[in-house]
């Protein structure tokens, strides 16, 4: 069984900003398998589907970017899955807009959301998908940029990125974590 994690934060506010590309890819992913992310539970927006002879979670929390760990937490115990076979769906400011990877485990690169579910779990050796937005130019604060909507460059673009991460989850659902490093290794 995989638990698959979109983040972001809930609210019309913050629908479109970078922070939110999980939610972003996560619908896009349910929409893909045709599973209706509603039920309520776990703090959060979820469904259990069968896919490639295999159960998966679909969670996304709606904690808030800094408690997601809460949602995390709960959703893995309640299904037990392991931290290894959790992937967790992330803004990613150390990558380039429009590129995505695969990472196995590792540190948090300060982002808020990755340190509270490895808080909650107590571990770090959860997979990510990593979805850049690059960094800001200018003087602008990393908490203001990725609460920001998409420039209007990043807009014609983001669609691409979106589908392109959402067929890359499903090639995980498909590979292991590895495999699925090999093959999206370079964006």
């Amino acid at each position: 069984m995989r638990l698959i994690v979109g983040l972001g934060n809930p609210g019309v506010k913050y629908e479109a900003t970078r922070h939110n590309i999980g939610f972003l890819i996560i619908d896009r992913v349910a929409q893909k398998l045709n599973v209706d992310i509603s039920k309520d539970k776990f703090k959060g927006k979820f469904n259990k589907k069968s896919y490639a002879n295999e159960d998966i979670i679909l969670l996304k929390p709606l904690t808030y970017m800094n408690l997601s760990g809460e949602s995390v937490l709960p959703a893995s115990k309640f299904f037990k899955i392991n931290s290894t076979d959790i992937l967790v769906i992330h803004d990613e400011l150390d990558i380039e807009f429009g590129k995505i990877k695969f990472k196995k485990g590792g540190g948090f690169a300060g982002h808020n959301g990755l340190k509270s579910i490895g808080a909650s779990l107590s571990k770090q050796e959860f997979n990510r998908l990593r979805v850049g937005i690059g960094r800001p130019i200018g003087r602008i604060p990393v908490s203001d940029y990725v609460l920001q909507r998409f420039s209007s460059e990043e807009e014609v673009e983001l669609d691409d990125l979106i589908e392109r991460s959402a067929d890359a989850v499903i090639f995980y659902l498909e590979n292991d974590i590895l495999n699925t490093m090999n093959q999206f290794h370079g964006g």
